[in-house]
C-alpha cells in the first residue's frame, strides 16, 4: 500500500531527465509536500519549508543523498554572522525542518533509499544530530528588548491616539475615520489580549453580550474565532470577557459600531475593522499602522502591537485574577505559558512591599522604602 509522499507517486517510470539529480530533488520535495499536506498542514507551514530547504541545497552545493553534518555546521555558522544574525528560535527551527526532511528520506515507506542507491550509488542520511543543532534550553525565548508596555507608555499611547482623531478631524482632511479604526483596534487588542490576527478577523457578530453586565449590551465579550491552531487542526475558539477595569474600550467599542463603522457604508458585510474601501484590515496593515503611530508617539520601537497582549496579563495579574482565568482569557493551552509572558511592574511590587511591611510591622514605611530603593539606585549607579 503506497503511503503519501512515496517515490514511485512522484517520479515517473521509465522517464529519462535531463538532469536527473535535479529532477529527483524536486521529486523529493513534492512527495514531501505531499505527505505534510496528508497531516493537514496548512499551505504556509510547508511552503517555508520547502524553501528552506531548496535554500539549504543550494548552499550545500549537493544534493540531499551527498550532504553531511558538517554542511549543517556551516549553514548554521553562515546564519550567525554579520549584523542580520538570525535569533535562536529561528535557527533552531531551521534545524528543525532539515532533521524532518533527512527523516522522511530514511523512512522506509517513501523508497527514497532504494532510488538513490539505485539512480547515484549513495544514500541519504540524517545530517542534523544532537551535537550540531540548536537545543530548546528554556521556555520563553522571546528578545529582551520585548516587554510589556509600562502604565505611562500606555497612557502616553492612548493619549496620542485620541488626539490624532480630534486633530485629523479638525483638520477637515480625510482621514478621520481611519484614525477613530486605528485608535480603536489598538484599544482592543490591549483591552481584550488579542493576537494580532484574531484582531483582524472579528467579525461585529463576534461581540457578545455578557449577561451578568447587561448594562454593556452586546460588547460586554467578544468571540475569537481565528485563534492560533495546532498543527494540523483548525483555529481554536474562546470567548474573552471584559473586565470592569477595561470597560472604557466598550464605549468607544459602541461608538465605532454604532457610529463610526456605518459611514463606511459597509452594507452586509460583517468585518469589524474595515478600510475605505470596504476591505477587511489585515495583520501586515495593522503592523504598519501601528509601527507609525507608536513613532508618533514617541515609544521606543521594541514595543510591538504583541507587547499589549503581554501588558494584557501582566495588568490581569496585577488586578488580582486568578491565573487560570487569565490562562482562558488569552487562549493558552497550559498555565506555564501564562506564566512566561507575566512581569509585574515595579509599582505593584513596591506596593506589595508596603503593604507587607505595614501588616509585619504595624507601622507606616512607605517613606523608608522610597529612602531605600533611593540608596539601592544610587548604589547601582555608583557600581
Amino acid at each position: 500500500m503506497s503511503v503519501p509522499g512515496s517515490a514511485h507517486l512522484v517520479l515517473a517510470p521509465g522517464v529519462v531527465h535531463l538532469d536527473e539529480p535535479s529532477a529527483v530533488f524536486e521529486a523529493m520535495l513534492s512527495g514531501w509536500a505531499r505527505q505534510q499536506k496528508s497531516r493537514l498542514l496548512a499551505d504556509a507551514t510547508i511552503e517555508p519549508r520547502l524553501s528552506l530547504v531548496r535554500r539549504f541545497g543550494e548552499f550545500a552545493g549537493s544534493h540531499p543523498w551527498d550532504w553531511t553534518a558538517g554542511d549543517v555546521e556551516d549553514f548554521t555558522a553562515s546564519l550567525m554572522a554579520g549584523d542580520d544574525r538570525l535569533a535562536p528560535s529561528t535557527i533552531r527551527g531551521y534545524h528543525l525542518t532539515l532533521r524532518l526532511f533527512c527523516d522522511y528520506l530514511l523512512d522506509g515507506r517513501y523508497g527514497w533509499v532504494g532510488q538513490c542507491e539505485e539512480r547515484f550509488g549513495a544514500i541519504p542520511s540524517q545530517v542534523c544530530h544532537d551535537y550540531n543543532t540548536a537545543a530548546h534550553l528554556v521556555d520563553y525565548e522571546g528578545r529582551p528588548e520585548r516587554r510589556p508596555f509600562t502604565y505611562d507608555e500606555l497612557q502616553t499611547l492612548f493619549d496620542f491616539l485620541d488626539s490624532r482623531v480630534e486633530v485629523v478631524a479638525g483638520s477637515g482632511r480625510k482621514g478621520a475615520l481611519a484614525a477613530m479604526r486605528d485608535a480603536q483596534m489598538v484599544k482592543t487588542a490591549y483591552a481584550f489580549g488579542l493576537r494580532r490576527r484574531e484582531l483582524c478577523f472579528l467579525d461585529v457578530a463576534d461581540l457578545r453580550p455578557n449577561p451578568r453586565m447587561p448594562q454593556w449590551g452586546t460588547f460586554g465579550a467578544v468571540h475569537v474565532r481565528y485563534a492560533k491552531s495546532s498543527r494540523g487542526s483548525a483555529p481554536q475558539r474562546r470567548t474573552v470577557l471584559a473586565v470592569p477595569e477595561f470597560d472604557w474600550a466598550i464605549d468607544g467599542l459602541r461608538q465605532w459600531v454604532d457610529q463610526a463603522r456605518p459611514l463606511l457604508r459597509p452594507g452586509p458585510r460583517q468585518e469589524l475593522w474595515l478600510t475605505e474601501r470596504n476591505q477587511r484590515v489585515s495583520a501586515k496593515t495593522i503592523d504598519k499602522r501601528f509601527a507609525f503611530l507608536r513613532a508618533q508617539a514617541g515609544l521606543p520601537a521594541d514595543l510591538t502591537l504583541h507587547c499589549l497582549r503581554h501588558s494584557y496579563v501582566t495588568h490581569l495579574i496585577e488586578f488580582g485574577y486568578p491565573e487560570r482565568f487569565v490562562t482562558e482569557q488569552v487562549g493558552h493551552s497550559y498555565a506555564s505559558t501564562t506564566a512566561i509572558y507575566t512581569s509585574v511592574s515595579n509599582d505593584f511590587k513596591t506596593k506589595t512591599l508596603q503593604a507587607a511591611l505595614q501588616r509585619v510591622y504595624g507601622t507606616n514605611t512607605s517613606n523608608d522604602a522610597h529612602t531605600t530603593s533611593q540608596d539601592d539606585t544610587e548604589g547601582r549607579e555608583e557600581g
